[in-house]
C-alpha cells in the first residue's frame, strides 16, 4: 500500500471525513506553492473542519511515517509551508472558520483559518475590533497564520504586532493532544493571557513548529468612530527616517507605512492600469460620506498623479479616536512633529487604505506583471541609516546584473513601537506566473498584464540576490518576522537560548513530525 492510501485509510478510521481529504494532484500542487515559489508536492492534504479531524489527521500522518505542514491563507513568501525533500501531509486550515463573539467578556474566539477580512466583517456589525486587526493581505491571510508568522500593519501603531493581540490558543500537538494556553490553561478566564510563564507567547512566531493552532482567543475593544489621515513627502531617506522616528515616540497613530518612489508611483499606476477608479470612488465615498467624499475624489482625479511623480519618499498615517476633537488634536500634534522633516501632501493613499484595508492581491505581481518577492528586517534606529547606505552600495555593485535580468526593487517602511524600524525590500523580475497567481489574482486583472516565459536563470539569480540581502540585514543586527525557512533563527541564538528552543521542540514533538525545517528546527 502506498503512503497516500495508507494515510487516507488511517485518517478516515481516526475520524476524518472523506470530504476533508485532498488527493487531487492539481490541488496538491496549489497547496505547495506560495507567493514566491513551489515546493515538493505533498503526499496528501487535509482540510479539517473541526479540531477532532485535525487531531485525527496528525495521528494518521504520524502512523504513516509522514510529516505534517500547516498552511493558512497562503499569502506567505518565506517558505513557511513550502518544503523540499520531504514526504508530508499539508494541513489546509481554512475550514477552521468559526467566529464566536463574547460581548460580556470582550473577547472573540476564532478558528485558525478565519481571515482577518472575515473577522473584521463580523466584528464591524457589533461595533467591535481587535487591537491589531490584520496585515494588508488580510483578504487571504488568516489569524492562525499571522500568529504563527508574526505580522504587522492595521492597528500596529497603537497596539503592536499580531503577537501582542492574542490571549490564548488551543493547539494540537504532535501526539494529537490539545494544549490550551493563557490563563484558561489553569482554569482561569479565557480573557486573561498572563498567569505564570507566558505559554501563549511560545507559539507566536513559531511558524507552526511547536504545534498546530486550531483556535485563538483575541481581546476586543470598541471601534473608534472617527479617523483622519495624513501624508508627508520627504526629500531623502534620512528625512523620512527622522520624521518616522520622531512620530513613533508619541504613539499617535493607529498605523503608519511609508513607500519609496518606486512603490509610490507603482501603486497608483497599477490601480490605473487595472481600471480600479470605480472601486476607489466607492471606497472614498463610503469612508468620507458624500459631503466630504466628493472633494476627496476631485483631489484624487486632478492631483494625485501629479503629486506622486514628485515623491522620493512618502509616509502615510491613520489616526483614530472616540471623537473628532480627539483625532484633530492628535493630527495637529503629528503635524508639529513630522513637518520639520517633510512636507504634507494630500492624504488620498491612507484614506483609501482605511476604506479598503484588505485590497485584492494585485501586488503579488509587479506593475507590468513581473514576479514579486519581498523580504524585510527590523532594526534599531541607530542601525537603520547605516543599513540604508550599505543597501545603496549593494544595488550599485549589482546594477549590471540587475539590468541584465530586468530586476528592480522598491522599499516599504514602518515603525515597530518606539524603538524598532521595519525596512522591507520588494524584488521584481520578469518570469512566468505560478499556479498561486492564477488562483489568487483576479482573472480580469491578470488578462491586462503581459505574460512572461519561464525564466529560470533570472529566478536563480533572484534567489542568490535575496540570500545576499538577508546577509546584509544580519550584519546590521536585524530581526525578522515570517521566519519560515528563509531566515536563520535557531542558528543565530546564543547557546542557552538555542538549547531551550530545542528542548521545547523535543518536548512537544519528539519525532519532529510538525513542519520540520522552519525556524531552523529539524
Amino acid at each position: 500500500m502506498d503512503s497516500q492510501h495508507q494515510f487516507v485509510e488511517l485518517a478516515v478510521a481516526g475520524g476524518c471525513h472523506h470530504n476533508e481529504l485532498i488527493t487531487d494532484n492539481d490541488e496538491l500542487e496549489y497547496l505547495s506553492t506560495d507567493v514566491y515559489r513551489s515546493g515538493d508536492r505533498p503526499v496528501a492534504g487535509v482540510r479539517p473542519a473541526s479540531i477532532k479531524s485535525l487531531a485525527a489527521a496528525i495521528k494518521a500522518a504520524n502512523n504513516s511515517k509522514l510529516k505534517v505542514v500547516p498552511r493558512g491563507g497562503g499569502a506567505s513568501y518565506s517558505d513557511g509551508y513550502v518544503t523540499q525533500n520531504l514526504a508530508y501531509v499539508v494541513l489546509d486550515l481554512l475550514d477552521l472558520s468559526d467566529i464566536s463573539i463574547d460581548d460580556t467578556n470582550a473577547v472573540v474566539t476564532v478558528g485558525a483559518g478565519v481571515t482577518w477580512a472575515q473577522l473584521k466583517n463580523s466584528l464591524d456589525a457589533e461595533g467591535w475590533r481587535t487591537p491589531f486587526w490584520g496585515p494588508f493581505s488580510g483578504i487571504a491571510a488568516t489569524v492562525g497564520g499571522s500568529l504563527s508568522q508574526n505580522s504587522i500593519s492595521h492597528g500596529s501603531g497603537g497596539y503592536g504586532i499580531s503577537a501582542d493581540s492574542v490571549l490564548g490558543m488551543d493547539i494540537v500537538l504532535a501526539n494529537g493532544e490539545i494544549l490550551t494556553t493563557g490563563a484558561a490553561a489553569a482554569g482561569g478566564a479565557a480573557g486573561v493571557r498572563h498567569f505564570g510563564p507566558d505559554l501563549t507567547g511560545l507559539f507566536t512566531g513559531d511558524c507552526g513548529a511547536f504545534g498546530i493552532k486550531a483556535s485563538i482567543t483575541l481581546p476586543l475593544i470598541r471601534s473608534k468612530p472617527f479617523f483622519r489621515a495624513a501624508s508627508f513627502t520627504f526629500a531623502d531617506f534620512a528625512s523620512l527616517h527622522a520624521g518616522m522616528r520622531a512620530s513613533s515616540l508619541e504613539g499617535l497613530d493607529d498605523e503608519n507605512f511609508a513607500l519609496d518612489a518606486a512603490l509610490s508611483q507603482g501603486q497608483l499606476g497599477k490601480e490605473e492600469n487595472a481600471g480600479r477608479y470605480r472601486e476607489m470612488i466607492t471606497t472614498v465615498l463610503d469612508t468620507h460620506g458624500l459631503f466630504r467624499g466628493i472633494p476627496q475624489l476631485f483631489k484624487l482625479a486632478f492631483g494625485a498623479r501629479r503629486t506622486v511623480k514628485k515623491i522620493k519618499f512618502a509616509c502615510h498615517y491613520i489616526i483614530d479616536g472616540s471623537s473628532d476633537a480627539e483625532v484633530k488634536a492628535k493630527l495637529s500634534r503629528l503635524r508639529d512633529i513630522v513637518s520639520p522633516h517633510g512636507d504634507e501632501i494630500m492624504n488620498t493613499v491612507p484614506s483609501v487604505v482605511r476604506g479598503m484595508p484588505f485590497a485584492p492581491l494585485f501586488n503579488t505581481l509587479g506593475l507590468a506583471g513581473e514576479r514579486w518577492v519581498p523580504l524585510h528586517g527590523v532594526m534599531s534606529h541607530r542601525e537603520t541609516p547605516l543599513f540604508h547606505a550599505a543597501l545603496q552600495e549593494f544595488y550599485e555593485q549589482r546594477k549590471e546584473d540587475m539590468d541584465r535580468y530586468g530586476i528592480w526593487t522598491g522599499g516599504m517602511f514602518t515603525s515597530v513601537g518606539s524603538s524598532g524600524f521595519l525596512y522591507e525590500i520588494a524584488i521584481y523580475w520578469p518570469d512566468a506566473r505560478t499556479v498561486y497567481h492564477e488562483r489568487e489574482v483576479d482573472a480580469e486583472y491578470l488578462a491586462s498584464l503581459p505574460i512572461y516565459d519561464d525564466n529560470p536563470e533570472a529566478r536563480e539569480y533572484v534567489d542568490r540576490f535575496k540570500s545576499d540581502l538577508i546577509e546584509l540585514y544580519v550584519k546590521h543586527a536585524a530581526s525578522f518576522f515570517q521566519i519560515g525557512r528563509a531566515y536563520d533563527y535557531q542558528q543565530r541564538l546564543n547557546p542557552a537560548a538555542a538549547k531551550l528552543v530545542t528542548a521545547i521542540k523535543t518536548s512537544l514533538d519528539q519525532d519532529g513530525i510538525i513542519n520540520p525545517g522552519v525556524i531552523g528546527l529539524d
